[in-house]
């Protein structure tokens, strides 16, 4: 018995990993607090240490810590997921919000100060990847609208939709992706293939940005108003811009890019040719290295 308990301990696997914060170097990070939602379901504030500040026993899809500017002057509050609806959309995945009931504010002290959702023109928030507080008291809303889209093959699409509510739970604003197909550059090809897709989640939206201040509407470029939204579609490769005033796409990078030059390397700059399953393109803030220019994770895969 001994030796093949020692066989085993030769050849098995490491039972041991690092945890916790496994570097941390004070003059090359950025030193501040890390807000994150773990699998267990609950919102964390660690330090650069590690050391756990505050714990939220909500999950965020994300968890958004917000500045105090606004959220009235208070300090610590975080726009979270509240609840779960209580029987799950057919089409729903951890992935796209279909099943999130309800989305709300919480304090430093975990009490629930704000809250939408069970008001929603589905009747649930369905929020997913993104929201946003904006100047003006209200939040954008990133959600998936379950319905049937004309001219697709699929009975129900998962649309994409941005909602603007107010702290009194009104739309005040709203945009929906399937009413502006013509608008993203597919070509007539591309766009036929989109409407027979099998994957009622088309476009995958994953993630909602404001524009903000920028330079190119410094410089005279309407379409970079501070107002304008950012958008990504994960499964048809593009981003994309759209005017808050009329709700059109006014700019876009992809879906048809560049081919791929194998003498380019990885020299830059050089024309962007390829990207993948991008997520979290936005702006650069004024004030950081790169201003103005837009940033971009690319997952060069399907994920």
């Amino acid at each position: 018995m001994a030796g093949l308990m020692l066989a085993a301990a030769a050849h098995g696997a490491p039972s041991v990993y690092p945890t916790g914060v496994t570097r941390y170097d004070p003059q090359k990070a950025w030193n501040g607090y890390v807000v994150f939602s773990g699998a267990d379901r609950k919102t964390r504030l660690i330090d650069m240490n590690g050391n756990e500040v505050r714990r939220w026993d909500y999950p965020g899809f994300p968890t958004v810590l917000l500045d105090p500017a606004l959220a009235g002057g208070a300090r610590g509050r975080v726009l979270v997921q509240l609840a779960a609806t209580e029987k799950p959309h057919p089409l729903a995945s951890p992935g796209n919000g279909l099943d999130n009931q309800a989305i709300g504010e919480l304090d430093w002290d975990g009490k629930v100060v704000w809250r939408w959702g069970d008001a929603a023109p589905d009747g649930a928030a369905r929020q997913h990847h993104d929201l946003r507080r904006l100047p003006n008291g209200n939040t954008l809303v990133l959600v998936n609208k379950p319905h049937p889209v004309a001219g697709f093959d699929v009975p129900v699409v998962i649309d994409d939709a941005v909602y603007e509510i107010t702290p009194n739970g009104e739309i005040a604003w709203r945009w929906l992706a399937s009413e502006h197909l013509e608008e993203f550059g597919f070509t007539a090809e591309q766009l036929a293939l989109v409407r027979a897709t099998k994957n009622p989640d088309y476009l995958h939206v994953n993630n909602l940005s404001v524009l903000g201040p920028n330079r190119w509407f410094d410089a005279g470029d309407a379409r970079f108003h501070p107002d304008n939204l950012m958008i990504d579609a994960r499964n048809a490769n593009f981003i994309a811009i759209i005017a808050k005033a009329s709700g059109k796409v006014v700019w876009r990078l992809g879906p048809g890019l560049p081919p791929i030059d194998p003498k380019a390397g990885q020299h830059v700059p050089r024309p962007v040719d390829q990207f993948v399953g991008q997520h979290d393109a936005h702006l650069i803030p004024a004030g950081l290295p790169g201003a103005g220019n837009l940033l971009v994770f690319d997952n060069q895969g399907a994920a």
